[in-house]
């Protein structure tokens, strides 16, 4: 893989988690940062780069559709679960 294709796909990388932290639900958050490191470890080994760009523009998609999802979620956000880090009161 060349450079800067390399320096591309971990762009988007780090774009993608990123943007799926911003998640409001820990379901969909969880969901969202195992998936997309999955798929990256799957494609790791892609060295054809007509098929490197072919899973580019497929998360550059995927990446609007997180952000879309994202903003949908926060306007439909629900009380944390018991399982997420709860905040203490401060006296």
């Amino acid at each position: 893989m060349a450079a800067s294709s390399r320096a591309q796909v971990l762009d988007l990388y780090r774009a993608m988690l990123r943007e799926s932290k911003h998640f409001s639900a820990y379901n969909y958050r969880t969901y969202a940062v195992r998936r997309i490191r999955d798929a990256f470890r799957e494609n790791k080994n892609v060295e054809d780069p007509v098929e490197i760009q072919i899973l580019v523009s497929k998360a550059k998609r995927d990446l609007e559709i997180i952000r879309r999802q994202v903003l949908i979620s926060q306007l439909y956000s629900t009380d944390k679960l018991i399982i997420e880090k709860q905040e203490e009161p401060r006296t």
